[in-house]
């Protein structure tokens, strides 16, 4: 009789071959960009800026509001009328994914927990940003995981990404991390023209984050990738149910109707928070749950397009 062996970590732990494996999916398949902001113009190769750059670009006539350190003076003279430079910058380019790793993510009803997922979904926009010709780097957050890989090229890059993503989530705790004290440390790494992608649950999202992602989509672009779980959507059949969280048991009766009918409310108005507030900065957000296909639920950031899209899966 033929033996079948069963991983007892799959589903529940992040695997390297796994993530590894997601390069095959990524194939035919790279990053586009999601939009451009008037604030910060951030095209795939070049931007022209009113000030210092990498090479210049032309002369044109002095507008109200130019830097006048940047006047032409030799085309003034020449010309009689006031003339300033542009220049044309190479703007780096790159992708930050940052992770939740909080408590709230290590839990699944349906083939893997939110964390793995959420490690497969960061893999494969890594995968997909390589493919793009971008740097690609990380940062966990939550669960005492405060550490980060920085951004760089090629297939080290990924490789770097994805053994992090491995490592974080087999050391992660019970400690919680707001979502606002992972963007600060996240500013640190992000560079004009970089896309900013968060892969969470939500539950992480505080108050003081608003702020500091509406000054993040002044200079990069943003994404949103919002992980759940088939049980945070409905409540399961009819009947009485033990749980333990933080090594607390509690028994939840879902003969109640009322119970039943509430059961959905607050982790939709979690999602609804963060779905709403990426929204309105313009960010692409789709919504993928634990046992959802994840190459096809991450399509809408292969499209290009300049209007922002929702989409779930």
């Amino acid at each position: 009789m033929k033996k079948i062996h069963f991983d007892a970590d799959a589903g529940v732990h992040v695997m390297l071959d796994e993530l590894l494996a997601l390069s095959a999916q990524a194939r035919g398949n790279s990053l586009a960009e999601v939009r451009r902001s008037a604030a910060a113009r951030t095209g795939l190769h070049t931007s022209r800026w009113r000030g210092r750059g990498v090479d210049f670009r032309e002369s044109r006539i002095y507008q109200a509001g130019d830097d006048i350190r940047h006047m032409d003076w030799r085309v003034t003279a020449r010309s009689g009328r006031p003339h300033t430079k542009l220049f044309e910058e190479e703007r780096e380019h790159g992708l930050l994914l940052l992770v939740d790793f909080n408590p709230s993510m290590r839990f699944g009803t349906r083939v893997r927990f939110k964390s793995v997922q959420a490690a497969r979904i960061a893999g494969l926009l890594a995968w997909m940003a390589s493919a793009s010709g971008d740097r690609v780097g990380a940062m966990g957050f939550g669960g005492s995981i405060q550490h980060e890989v920085k951004p760089a090229g090629g297939r080290r890059g990924v490789l770097q990404v994805l053994r992090a993503l491995r490592d974080w989530d087999h050391a992660a705790g019970t400690q919680q991390e707001t979502l606002a004290s992972a963007l600060e440390r996240a500013r640190r790494l992000l560079r004009p023209g970089f896309r900013l992608i968060l892969v969470s649950d939500g539950f992480s999202a505080d108050d003081n984050a608003w702020p500091i992602i509406g000054r993040c989509a002044g200079r990069n672009e943003l994404g949103c990738v919002i992980v759940s779980d088939a049980l945070e959507h409905a409540p399961p059949p009819p009947g009485r149910y033990a749980l333990s969280t933080n090594g607390i048991r509690q028994t939840l009766d879902f003969t109640n109707k009322t119970l039943r009918t509430q059961w959905p409310r607050p982790f939709n108005q979690v999602r609804d928070r963060l779905r709403g507030e990426f929204t309105r900065l313009g960010a692409r957000v789709v919504e993928i749950t634990t046992d959802a296909d994840v190459r096809r639920a991450l399509l809408p950031f292969t499209q290009r397009t300049t209007a922002p899209r929702d989409s779930s899966a």
